[in-house]
């Protein structure tokens, strides 16, 4: 059976989705945040748009499809739905391992001395990013950390996905979504509650948890002295990728340093504003 085929068989769904169907959910999506959904994509587009069918009390695809054609409450429900959000606590951990022993260090006298310092972790999922690391960079030191976040410190984390932020924001996981946490920063920055462990307010209260298409608008003034957008852009095409790399590069400082995931690689014009250093870590360099 060819993909045009499979796509059309429906005897094993509860909703007809046909070729059509799969392919204007696809370009959508394609438009609005940039992620390819090709046909080997249409089982997970199946799986994850079939709910929203069914809590609008449709009966097709193709009737959804009309929907978020015109309701765009709807489309940003079917966008999120679609919205890949794997991650963990200290994923890639020679990322925060990097920024601790070579960046922090001068940003954080930086700080003690008047300064100002902002931090971006774009596409931040549902948080694990953005905690991490503030825990690495304060460490086990409750005191220290109080300090610096009265100082000119800023942490901005943003995600297209409104359900993702919201679990950010609340700043709670099981106990086995957070073992990957070393044991002393565990104990210094969360408290236990049910069978789950709460962020302490202190690091939930230094960031500020945004909606961002990385794609659109983007509603920042201000450059950055370090971002992170890891294990996005291997959703986008080429074309995508350079777009939203060229952008990255100009909202940061000489100096900064951008952090990208590590199937990811700079490509196209913005690879001559950057120097690498160290693994899927660069730095920009001085005009």
């Amino acid at each position: 059976m060819n993909r045009t085929a499979a796509l059309a068989d429906t005897r094993a769904r509860e909703f007809d989705f046909r070729a059509a169907d799969h392919r204007a959910i696809a370009a959508l999506v394609y438009d609005e945040v940039g992620i390819l959904l090709p046909d080997g994509k249409a089982q997970l587009v199946y799986g994850r748009i079939a709910p929203r069918v069914r809590a609008c009390g449709l009966e097709t695809f193709a009737d959804y499809v009309t929907l978020i054609g015109r309701d765009t409450v709807e489309r940003a429900r079917a966008i999120d739905a679609l919205t890949t959000n794997h991650t963990s606590f200290f994923r890639e951990n020679h990322h925060f391992e990097d920024f601790v022993e070579r960046i922090w260090p001068p940003l954080a006298d930086r700080l003690a001395k008047g300064g100002r310092v902002r931090l971006w972790s774009a596409a931040c999922s549902s948080g694990e990013e953005p905690y991490s690391w503030l825990m690495a960079m304060f460490g086990a030191d409750r005191s220290g950390a109080q300090r610096l976040l009265k100082a000119d410190l800023r942490m901005l984390a943003t995600d297209v996905s409104p359900s993702v932020l919201a679990t950010a924001r609340a700043g709670q996981y099981s106990k086995e979504t957070m073992r990957t946490v070393p044991a002393s920063l565990r104990t210094a920055w969360t408290r236990g509650e049910g069978d789950d462990l709460v962020v302490d307010p202190m690091l939930r209260d230094a960031i500020a948890f945004r909606p961002l298409n990385l794609l659109g608008d983007w509603p920042i003034k201000g450059r950055f002295d370090t971002i992170f957008c890891r294990n996005v852009m291997i959703y986008f095409d080429e074309p995508t990728k350079e777009r939203l790399l060229a952008r990255l590069a100009d909202r940061l400082e000489a100096g900064g340093m951008l952090y990208i995931g590590h199937s990811e690689r700079l490509i196209g014009a913005v690879q001559h504003k950057f120097q690498s250093i160290g693994r899927t870590a660069y730095q920009k360099v001085a005009a």
